[in-house]
């Protein structure tokens, strides 16, 4: 009886972290798409914000550090990988 609990209970687990795993990705989903928008409208409007300076990202490219720079960039930034990746290109 305590092992087929403890399968159940752990089978549970697993099945409450997937359910929560597809929650999460259609969350990032809407949100990507509500960026986009947001991009749009300010493209629409002439707005741009420019890139926040960032002395150590700089002298990580400056380097040769690429993924370092990516790295620095989404902690002081918080922005997401591709965004990042995309800024820090931009930037070389």
């Amino acid at each position: 009886m305590e092992i087929t609990g403890l399968f159940i209970l752990a089978a549970l687990m697993i099945a409450s972290f997937a359910g929560l795993e597809g929650k999460l990705a259609r969350t990032d989903r809407r949100i990507a798409h509500v960026e986009h928008q947001l991009d749009q409208i300010l493209d629409h409007l002439g707005i741009r914000e420019d890139p926040p300076h960032l002395p150590q990202v700089t002298a990580l490219l400056r380097d040769g550090k690429k993924i370092q720079a990516i790295k620095a960039y989404r902690e002081a930034t918080g922005a997401g990988l591709k965004e990042a990746k995309d800024a820090v290109e931009g930037m070389s």
